[in-house]
């Protein structure tokens, strides 16, 4: 059997030391499983997809472990990081009742990671436990320390020298010497020095190892708390009918920077197709200033590794990208997988699309709608390879100008098979790549897609408007399970879905959907002309925005009367702060006696404050009642008075018991976002509510 250079932890410590037993004898007594190993958490699906977890997190792992009869088990966690070879250990802990084992680790490095279980007969913790008993009985134990000496002869015999091994051919000399009177030898056996030397030391004949190992995906920390803000930088020119330029753009990005926001995203940056070019509206009636929609990707001055002329040059681009990242932003690009009838490809490789009888290749169609505008690309086609191939390079291309984000369009259209292969291509290459899914499909597919390596998903968020949808769909995908890959994006709008909602419940409709966005979950974002709550639809009964600015220009005055900047950037301000905003997996709904009014808690990890968000969801109407507090959860005694203060206003109120009085105008103020404070931090005259 080979040797393995390993560790064990004892007492804080790492100790190196040489052992014959190697992970990789899953079972040392043959075909049969001698020590019991399963319901290893956390995992997806087996271990056939990889947990998602953000760096500097640290993650439990749990697993069940037992075996027959009464002897006693040792269990450990092994682990290693990036680019690492050799293992680590870590001590788990035992719950007898359970036979549940438990061990920690911290995941100080993006990237991905490994862990398994492994466990083995503690033949000297069981020998140990015995003979104490035996000892307190005043019962003949000569036997028992010939049977001890010999366990630490075992061990000595795994140390080939030092003072290890010195002390442990002493202590077993001592045990088997009958001369030496046997009080004395019984102390040596049940001292702390043996024991703590035969927990680093003692042979583990039975070593049994988690058949499949796991894996863990360590995603930078913007991977799962951010606020996004989409920009159409073709819009940001401040003269009415002028194309915006990458430098018209740069100069909005300090506002976005004062909002609060993480990530700017731009939509489709790449020349525009002119074949079958949209209009107005999506009007097929096109005039000379039509500018088409950014998703048409392709013309004469390059496909996607090219940016619109209109736009400016590569390095107007990148000193955008610098500018960005100089105030904190991150700059987020769209990756779009389609084509105009005039994109390079399409001359160069005309079998990467489907070619339809009459000669013609199909366009993309969503029926009754038609985008005679875009080709999709066929992935499985014969030159398949070429094809995939490509599609990275393009990603490789934007991500050596220092782009590290994607926000990947219309992912559950292409084959899944595709975004396994290119995701983790990119990320052991690029492990704080961050991409996010345009998922808008049905549950099944959106999750797996989640499974496959996306790092965000875009969610149904913007159709959950009553309190019972809202609860519904979150307790849903809050499931623990589903947390440990599947991270929700909660966008209050896009280009594409302005809900009926926002349309006709004007400016408190869209302070309603913030505060929800922004305290629901970590992460969220708003497309711009939400914060001047633009909501005029291209007809009634459609989510399309007049005027949309998929097919044109839009002049805005972001300063204009009645805009939401100060509320967003109020918001924002608050997610940094509170801790608890900033997890997932913390949120628990309560009772409130009026079902337009939303009652959640988001707990805290120790040392910061929980958090109680209470919302009214009618935007055309003030709502009251009272909501049940969760006192126990809260760490408070029944009939207790404490103080909550409102983040958002400032205002202090005290509350008592279990039930406790709110009410909600929504042109003065949507929700209340309640910090529980300690009761060190009560002051006297708060507000009795």
């Amino acid at each position: 059997m080979a040797t393995a250079s390993t560790s064990r932890t004892t007492q804080g410590h790492e100790i190196n030391i040489h052992q014959s037993s190697t992970p990789e004898s899953k079972h040392p007594t043959g075909t049969f499983q001698h020590i019991i190993i399963q319901n290893v958490s956390p995992e997806v699906d087996g271990g056939r997809f990889p947990v998602k977890r953000l760096v500097d997190d640290v993650c439990l792992i749990e697993a069940d472990i037992f075996k027959e009869g009464h002897d006693l088990l040792r269990a450990r966690l092994r682990y290693r990081g990036p680019g690492e070879s050799d293992w680590r250990y870590s001590p788990m802990s035992y719950d007898p009742p359970n036979d549940r084992w438990a061990g920690s680790m911290t995941l100080t490095e993006i990237g991905c990671w490994h862990f398994g279980v492994d466990s083995w007969t503690d033949l000297f913790g069981t020998w140990r436990a015995g003979f104490e008993k035996k000892v307190a009985a005043h019962q003949d134990v000569s036997v028992e320390l010939r049977e001890g000496a010999i366990l630490v002869d075992q061990a000595a015999d795994r140390v080939k020298f030092g003072e290890a091994r010195r002390r442990l051919d002493e202590t077993a000399n001592w045990l088997r010497n009958s001369d030496i009177p046997s009080d004395a030898r019984s102390k040596a056996a049940l001292s702390d020095e043996l024991r703590e030397l035969m927990e680093i030391y003692a042979p583990t004949p039975d070593l049994t190892t988690q058949q499949c190992d796991r894996s863990i995906v360590v995603d930078r920390r913007l991977g799962g708390f951010a606020a996004w803000y989409e920009l159409f930088p073709r819009s940001e020119s401040r003269v009415a009918g002028k194309h915006g330029t990458f430098a018209d753009a740069e100069e909005r990005l300090p506002r976005i920077a004062e909002l609060g926001f993480d990530v700017v995203y731009l939509p489709p940056i790449h020349p525009i197709g002119y074949t079958f070019r949209k209009g107005r509206n999506n009007s097929l009636e096109v005039t000379s200033s039509d500018v088409g929609s950014p998703w048409a990707i392709g013309n004469e001055a390059g496909g996607h590794t090219a940016v619109d002329p209109n736009l400016g040059t590569l390095d107007d681009f990148d000193r955008f990208v610098n500018r960005a990242r100089s105030i904190g932003l991150e700059v987020a690009l769209d990756y779009a997988l389609q084509c105009s009838p005039d994109h390079p490809w399409v001359r160069e490789h005309p079998g990467w699309f489907v070619m339809r009888p009459d000669g013609s290749i199909q366009y993309a169609e969503n029926p009754p709608k038609k985008y005679q505008d875009i080709f999709p690309l066929d992935f499985w086609c014969e030159d398949r390879e070429a094809l995939w191939n490509a599609c990275r390079d393009i990603l490789l291309f934007w991500i050596a100008r220092g782009v590290r984000t994607f926000r990947v369009d219309n992912p559950h259209t292409k084959p899944f098979a595709f975004w396994e292969w290119i995701i983790s291509d990119i990320k052991s290459a690029y492990p704080d790549v961050i991409f996010l899914a345009e998922a808008f499909t049905r549950p099944k597919r959106l999750v797996y897609l989640a499974k496959l390596g996306f790092t965000q998903s875009y969610t149904y968020f913007t159709w959950k408007n009553t309190v019972a949808e809202l609860r519904q769909w979150v307790t849903e995908f809050s499931d623990p399970q589903v947390l440990e890959y599947y991270r929700g994006n909660l966008f209050a709008n896009t280009p594409d879905i302005l809900h009926e909602y926002l349309q006709t419940g004007g400016p408190p409709a869209f302070l309603v959907r913030l505060l929800l966005a922004a305290t629901l979950s970590p992460l969220y974002g708003i497309y711009s002309g939400f914060e001047l709550c633009e909501n005029v639809p291209v007809q009634e009964g459609s989510e399309e925005y007049h005027d949309s600015e998929k097919y044109q220009i839009r002049l805005r005055n972001y300063d204009a009367p009645g805009n939401l900047n100060d509320q967003i950037a109020l918001l924002n301000g608050i997610r940094r702060s509170e801790r608890a905003l900033q997890l997932d997996g913390n949120l628990t709904f309560h009772p409130c006696n009026n079902p337009n009014i939303l009652f959640f808690h988001k707990k805290a990890p120790p040392g910061s404050s929980d958090l109680l968000v209470v919302v009214n969801v009618d935007p055309l109407h003030a709502q009251e009642g009272t909501v049940d507090i969760p006192l126990a959860q809260l760490g408070l005694a029944p009939n207790v008075s404490f103080d909550v203060e409102d983040l958002l206003t400032r205002a202090r109120y005290t509350w008592r018991g279990t039930r406790n009085y709110v009410r909600l105008d929504p042109t003065r103020q949507a929700g209340h976002v309640l910090k529980v404070l300690a009761p060190e931090a009560a002051t006297p005259g708060s507000t009795r509510r």
